[in-house]
């Protein structure tokens, strides 16, 4: 979805995409095109306004990109890895980007790079891309997942996206899926994150090859970390451990599905994420899980997809987000 020239007469919005590792910015049109894009390295353990000043380098970059091309952007769109108190545009705490704390990042983006700013969290944004543009067109109650390094979420019912009070709907990672279960990111046991995440099938992974289980994941993985990708190149060649240890990430991932099922009711369950590339591996049996716990009614009725948009959904999902909220007069 990336465009040579803009299509529409009105100006672009300047996305961003900031992640623990990498800034992804981008110039998106009314309609979703990118129209040009760049990564940048997220600054490692350095101030928040060392990463804005990043986001303007970049910004500067993308639009020296479309100079005589395309107008100047309208606003700039920012999606956040960590929970935001949306109505104040302060990201409150970040596990992924530490410098992010009770940081007023809105107020920053605006007076840095003198326009309007939108911010919202980076799977929220990636919920509203899919559902706008991806996985989800056509629906009108979608749940977006973001199954990665940790897990995320994002909610649409009846064609809305649910923030919450405070702007901190959708944390599906959070929820506790097994009581007692190994310790999450967030200091709490057994949450969805701690179970089905990347980081839970690398570690899983990692305590059969220290109890000396049989397994080829050391060997592939050599001398870098386990990681998901290793486990499910080893799952797929057939190794039984790493098949075990996808189909238990599998298994909670399913029931946190249930609990959403039965929570929400939903049209659709979009799958996205870094893990989610397993495919039907991990997929398939989460989606037995609902079908086997669940009610028949809302079971029945839902459809558990993988997502469409890729990294894009972040970035297309802030923009169209920014544009609506100026047009529907909808103040951040």
């Amino acid at each position: 979805m990336e465009s040579n020239s803009h299509p529409s007469c009105a100006p672009p919005v300047l996305a961003v995409d900031i992640g623990g590792t990498k800034i992804l910015t981008a110039l998106v049109s009314t309609n979703g095109d990118i129209i040009a894009r760049d990564y940048a390295s997220t600054p490692s353990q350095k101030s928040a306004e060392a990463v804005v000043q990043q986001v303007a380098e970049a910004a500067e970059r993308v639009m020296g990109k479309t100079r005589g091309r395309v107008g100047q952007p309208s606003a700039v769109a920012a999606a956040v890895a960590g929970l935001i108190e949306i109505r104040n545009g302060v990201v409150t705490t970040s596990p992924n980007l530490p410098m992010f704390h009770d940081t007023p990042a809105r107020s920053m983006l605006e007076e840095r790079l003198g326009l309007k700013a939108f911010l919202l969290n980076d799977a929220t944004a990636a919920t509203w891309g899919e559902y706008r543009l991806g996985a989800g067109r056509g629906t009108k109650d979608l749940i977006f997942i973001t199954v990665s390094t940790g897990i995320g979420g994002g909610i649409v019912m009846d064609g809305r996206l649910c923030q919450g009070t405070c702007g901190a709907a959708g944390e599906v990672g959070h929820m506790i899926v097994c009581d007692g279960g190994p310790e999450c990111s967030c200091g709490n046991r057994g949450c969805l994150e701690a179970l089905a995440s990347g980081t839970a099938i690398a570690r899983e992974a990692q305590e059969h090859v220290a109890r000396g289980a049989e397994t080829s994941i050391s060997r592939l993985a050599g001398r870098r970390p386990i990681t998901a990708e290793v486990v499910a190149t080893a799952a797929k060649a057939g190794d039984a451990i790493a098949q075990q240890v996808i189909s238990r990430a599998a298994y909670y991932l399913g029931i946190g599905l249930m609990n959403l099922v039965h929570i929400f009711n939903p049209d659709m369950i979009v799958i996205g994420g870094g893990v989610s590339q397993m495919g039907e591996m991990l997929l398939e049996p989460a989606r037995s899980v609902v079908q086997d716990k669940a009610f028949r009614l809302p079971s029945g009725s839902v459809r558990i997809v993988p997502a469409k948009m890729g990294i894009n959904a972040g970035i297309v999902g802030a923009a169209l987000y920014a544009f609506e909220s100026a047009t529907n007069g909808m103040a951040q």
